[in-house]
């Protein structure tokens, strides 16, 4: 089943099993995903694809500064045929949430999906909602552009499980695409292969996969590496860490495992821990790159030992 599930969203996103492998791990072990990268590479492509391969409900929400919190949670209305208000689901309520360049949105908005991501409801008017089964945010936004843009708070990277970036095309992908002429939709044509009732019992079933003593030792002291290491001014949360062990489960089900090994760990820290922490300041107003953080987490993940 899991086969056909990465067969079908990688019809749609050829060329980057990476990405795929990451986004599914991060859907089966209840986390959510922000994508970092150039407009046109497929963002939207691979949202649309895992919404429909999993037969679930897409919404996508294009963020912008004048953006409120209640265009995504919704609102309540006076029904003057019931002489009451009726509250109206925003577009939050759905299986997928697309959140198109979160960056744009104000710190406001940005923080109305924060107990969405970590709890799975909503609170409006002091009444908590809770969200759909299964509940994914797929957040995109571009690392070139700055202007407008409201960079994340800590406390909002933080709710996401997984940082990837898509990237260009195979040069013998993108041949095949300049030759269909258009703008084909990919995503169009991916299947059904599960349904979210069965999505909801595989997340369960991440929950059970074994991760023993000696990994979880292991994780830990890379957790510790990354708050002592000089070359980090903030190293990883417990909240990291719980999301790295969480991850490790869904690569283990991902490849037909029922525990985990130290390569689940090992393989998945970059993309979990990288967006987490936040590198020493070289010089005032100076903004590490992605690819400085990713390359320290690399680095102090290289040297700690791996149990045997």
């Amino acid at each position: 089943m899991l086969l056909k599930l990465r067969s079908a969203v990688e019809q749609a996103l050829e060329g980057k099993p990476e990405a795929v492998e990451l986004a599914l791990i991060a859907l089966l072990a209840r986390g959510h995903v922000l994508i970092e990268d150039v407009p046109g590479v497929g963002k939207t492509t691979l949202a649309r694809a895992l919404a429909k391969a999993v037969g679930g409900e897409l919404r996508r929400v294009q963020f912008t500064s004048d953006l409120l919190p209640s265009d995504v949670l919704g609102v309540s209305v006076f029904d003057q045929r019931l002489g009451q208000f009726v509250f109206r689901q925003g577009p939050i309520f759905a299986n997928v949430l697309l959140a198109d360049e979160i960056n744009r949105a104000s710190p406001r908005t940005q923080s109305a999906l924060l107990e969405a991501m970590n709890e799975g409801q909503v609170s409006i008017e002091g009444t908590a909602t809770p969200l759909p089964e299964p509940f994914f945010v797929l957040a995109t936004q571009n690392p070139q552009d700055f202007a407008g843009t409201f960079p994340l708070p800590e406390s909002q990277l933080d709710r996401f499980m997984v940082r990837i970036r898509i990237g260009y095309p195979p040069p013998q992908v993108e041949m095949r695409l300049l030759l269909q002429g258009g703008e084909p939709d990919r995503a169009r044509n991916v299947p059904q292969v599960i349904d979210p009732a069965q999505l909801v019992a595989l997340q369960r079933e991440v929950d059970r996969v074994e991760l023993d003593s000696s990994l979880a030792t292991y994780l830990q002291a890379v957790l510790a590496a990354t708050r002592s290491s000089p070359t980090l001014s903030l190293g990883a949360s417990p909240r990291a860490g719980m999301n790295l062990a969480r991850a490790a489960r869904g690569r283990a089900v991902l490849h037909g495992r029922s525990y985990c090994i130290a390569d689940d760990i090992h393989d998945l820290a970059v993309a979990v821990l990288a967006h987490r922490v936040r590198l020493s300041a070289h010089a005032e107003g100076y903004m590490p790159t992605r690819d400085e953080c990713e390359a320290a987490v690399r680095d102090l993940v290289a040297r700690v030992p791996v149990p045997l």
